[in-house]
């Protein structure tokens, strides 16, 4: 981003970010590196990179994961076939450089996988650069072909502003789509736009010296393998998938776990810092203690029933149990399993599911719910109703 729709550099504000983070000598930054493995429970994570100087091994208490994302670049619409058809981006890199501005621009908004999903940012990214075409160009057309134009709170103010500026609106639906042509022919080799307008019922065609493609954000390549390895979900689009909507935003439902910016869901610039504190602040509550409280309901494997079946390790939503080979199961037989405490959520299910019966959640024990049920149906009827 070279610019942002309220006027600040963002530039500016990343370089300072990142020169504090060089010169602070409490973090390590680890370029060009990726992660190959990582296990452990909140408060003793253990992690290995593959860096430049080879394997490095790395102990942490927490795991925060701002993976971002990044423009899709796919061939609709003639993407790169033509160098006069760019994605937003690359038109506010034009637009920042100030050279080569076109006289009329087409941007063309929900392209690609913006068709199932709404990618947020793209009718204010469309905005901004519309806005700034016009700062530097007044005399510029810009038509802006759209499904449904999406600024939400305050920053309709911008689709006013270029409204009042000139910039021209014109919806489509899914039965009308534009249709891009460019190449030599009856247009002398110009780019052809050819768009349904509702309000005149007829098929209009615009011929612009750039068409704009309002590219959706979309999760970076890799994030299906960083989830498998850290057993947290995603959802049905590629990106992270947090706890709770409202009641835990930032979190995993694995503890020690957190999410920022667009490795959650597409976000401006001033969203993202904001979740980035939120998580931050989150990682903070734990490391800060000394010491880490585990809960009092969580599941207890008895060694000497396991058989190592396995039932537990496939069934646990928390990916949990585990086969440990320096444990000795039912009979000696090598391997049973075992249940970080730390980690457990105590829900059960493993318990319940346990045909050896080897796994009991701690004060709730199938011995211990049979004696309350007894109690109930032992307990004095108690009378409803009656005389007054």
């Amino acid at each position: 981003m070279h610019f942002a729709h309220d006027g600040r550099d963002p530039q500016a504000v990343l370089r300072q970010l990142v020169g504090r983070v060089q010169a602070n000598p409490n973090i390590n930054v680890y370029l060009e590196s990726e992660l190959a493995e990582t296990g452990g429970f909140v408060g003793n994570f253990s992690s290995t990179l593959n860096t430049p100087d080879g394997p490095r091994s790395l102990r942490h208490g927490v795991v925060i994961v701002a993976t971002g994302a990044r423009e899709y670049r796919g061939a609709d619409y003639g993407f790169g076939s033509d160098p006069r058809i760019v994605t937003q981006q690359q038109f506010e890199r034009r637009l920042a450089a100030a050279e080569a501005l076109p006289d009329t621009v087409v941007m063309i908004q929900c392209v690609g996988p913006a068709e199932q999903y709404c990618s947020r940012i793209c009718c204010t990214a469309a905005l901004k650069n519309a806005l700034k075409l016009k700062e530097l160009r007044p005399e510029a057309q810009v038509m802006v072909l759209y499904k449904d134009i999406r600024v939400y709170g305050f920053k309709e103010r911008l689709y006013t502003e270029a409204r009042r500026r000139g910039v021209l609106f014109i919806r489509y639906d899914d039965a009308h789509p534009p249709r891009l042509a460019h190449g030599f022919g009856d247009t002398d080799g110009r780019l052809t736009v050819h768009a349904w307008d509702p309000a005149l019922r007829r098929e209009i065609v615009l011929t612009p010296d750039l068409v704009a493609l309002s590219m959706p954000a979309i999760p970076p390549a890799g994030v299906g393998r960083l989830a498998s390895m850290l057993r947290v979900p995603v959802d049905a689009n590629g990106f992270f998938l947090e706890a709770h909507v409202k009641l835990r935003p930032v979190d995993f439902a694995a503890e020690g776990m957190f999410m920022a910016g667009m490795a959650h869901y597409p976000k401006l610039l001033d969203e993202a810092i904001v979740q980035a504190k939120a998580a931050a602040s989150r990682a903070a509550t734990i490391l800060a203690r000394k010491t880490l409280p585990v809960g009092g309901r969580v599941a207890v494997v008895d060694p000497t029933l396991c058989t190592a079946c396995l039932t537990c390790v496939r069934i646990c939503p928390y990916h949990v149990p585990q086969i440990r080979p320096d444990h000795a199961g039912a009979g000696g037989i090598i391997g049973a399993a075992y249940i970080e405490p730390a980690v457990c959520q105590g829900c059960g299910i493993c318990a319940s599911e346990c045909p050896a019966r080897a796994i009991q959640v701690q004060n709730y024990t199938d011995d211990q719910m049979i004696a309350k049920v007894d109690a109930l149906f032992e307990a004095a009827p108690i009378q409803i109703g009656g005389p007054l």
